[in-house]
């Protein structure tokens, strides 16, 4: 809480963006008015047109920061803060747009102008935040800036703490003391130890800690309470890491139960207004994925019938999706006729490779080469054109554009927390899916499936979405 770095840093972003979008909208004016010959829709001074849009843009910073432009969590996550950008520059436009209609101020003398000032504004939007970004990284390096951590504990989530605040020029932190057992520390290098919380403050003072972080609550809540004393006397911001962590995940609402504090705290973060906007999204996204994708369906369809083997086109199989329900997934036929649709084991056994089970099963239900694809169905899988069926999926509310993979009974069995997978719809893409398909095992996917259940957010789901283009463009992970 004393060191306002972070609280300076989203001021300059502030300031930095109205700047960025000044000099846009004067850029605009001057590419459409000063160097293009064409007629003009109306004659605006350069003066009257800059003041205009001094006094208006401040409309755009405040549509920044309902987004969260100027929240830590989304500028220190390089691609979460793009998307926003280019939200934010739409929306932003829209307004002034909205503007100039509503209250007839003619603030455009052609329509190419805002079309100009759109471009231009994402672009230094994007330039500045990245050298915003890079300044501030330098500023670490000279020590300037930098938070200054205490840490009390010695558990996991210690060492993954540690771990992650080392590199003070990305962090931003400094760990001027941990307070717990070395030789419980796999990360602790040279960083100052001590035995007890109170020598910890005493040794550094109170004037040098700006931030405390419980990763383990002590057994006598006395202590626990004299931590939380100590940081709010000496104004110090505090956290703590609770023992059962996986409790305290996805969504949490601290409210008024008959009077009595509480804290509530749901499986999924997707909760409320944020299904009904799902479900809306993916109705109407899979409606026009579908009209786009009709020609690649026929085309797909003619090749399974002359090079896959004839009928049936389309492979269908039981899934699980939210609720532990039970629905029929479309999708084109990869498998060659007479093993599709079989039970792993089964198909293996019929093709005369009873040992690849065992194989297939322990590399988290994947083979490099599966003698059971056909070469059509290699390559379908390859560009992943075998899920375009699963559109159909999408559409009739089965899943969801982006979730947790749908997965038979079999293979979801085998994890302890399928419940809290399945509070959600599956997905036809997902976190798992862009970080890297069949590259990483089953317990890794099923674990980022788990982060996106209790960490849904609807930017999340485009940032997926624009990472599964990526994906499926370069083939990577695919099998």
């Amino acid at each position: 809480m004393k060191n306002n770095s972070t609280l300076i840093y989203t001021l300059i972003l502030v300031v930095g963006d109205f700047l960025a979008l000044l000099a846009a909208f004067s850029l605009a004016y001057v590419l459409r008015v000063k160097l293009d010959t064409r007629p003009l829709f109306t004659h605006i001074t350069a003066k009257n047109y800059f003041l205009a849009f001094l006094a208006i843009l401040p409309l755009w910073i405040v549509l920044h920061g309902f987004i969260g432009l100027y929240s830590q969590n989304i500028y220190e996550k390089r691609f979460s803060e793009l998307g926003r950008i280019f939200v934010g520059s739409t929306l932003g436009i829209l307004v002034v747009i909205g503007y100039d209609f509503v209250t007839q101020a003619n603030l455009f003398p052609s329509r190419l102008v805002p079309l100009y000032a759109l471009v231009i504004g994402f672009i230094f939007l994007v330039i500045f935040r990245n050298l915003a970004r890079y300044f501030r990284s330098l500023l670490f390096s000279y020590e300037i800036g930098i938070t200054n951590l205490l840490i009390i504990g010695d558990n996991h989530a210690t060492n993954e703490l540690l771990r992650s605040l080392m590199d003070v020029r990305t962090s931003g932190y400094r760990i001027v003391g941990v307070v717990g057992d070395r030789t419980k520390l796999e990360e602790l290098k040279k960083l100052p130890m001590f035995e007890s919380f109170e020598a910890a403050c005493k040794t550094i003072g109170s004037a040098n800690i700006h931030s405390i972080v419980q990763t383990e609550l002590y057994a006598s809540s006395l202590k626990n309470s004299e931590v939380l004393d100590y940081a709010q006397a000496n104004h110090i911001a505090y956290r703590f890491i609770p023992g059962n962590s996986d409790l305290f995940v996805g969504n949490i609402a601290v409210d008024l139960f008959r009077s009595v504090p509480v804290i509530a705290v749901h499986q999924t973060a997707l909760i409320g207004w944020g299904r009904v906007v799902k479900r809306i999204f993916d109705f109407t996204s899979a409606l026009i994925l579908l009209i786009i994708a009709s020609p690649f369906i026929v085309i797909i369809s003619m090749l399974e019938l002359v090079a896959g083997g004839g009928l049936p086109i389309f492979f269908r199989q039981t899934r699980l999706t939210r609720f532990n329900q039970e629905f029929r997934v479309f999708k084109f036929r990869t498998h060659r006729n007479g093993l599709s649709g079989l039970p792993d084991k089964e198909a293996f056994t019929k093709l005369g490779k009873p040992e690849l089970y065992d194989e297939y099963k322990d590399n988290g239900y994947a083979l490099n080469k599966d003698p059971r694809l056909t070469a059509l169905g290699r390559f379908l899988r390859k560009t992943s054109l075998d899920e375009i069926p699963q559109l159909f999926n999408v559409l009739k509310g089965d899943i969801s554009l982006v979730g947790p993979r749908a997965l038979i009974p079999e293979e979801l069995n085998t994890y302890s927390k399928k419940h809290t997978i399945l509070s959600v719809k599956s997905g036809l893409t997902g976190l798992a899916q862009v970080s890297g398909r069949q590259d990483i095992s089953f317990e890794e996917r099923r674990k980022l499936d788990m982060f996106y259940v209790q960490n849904w957010s609807f930017w999340g789901d485009l940032v997926i979405l624009l990472k599964t283009l990526r994906v499926v463009l370069t083939g990577s992970g695919a099998r």
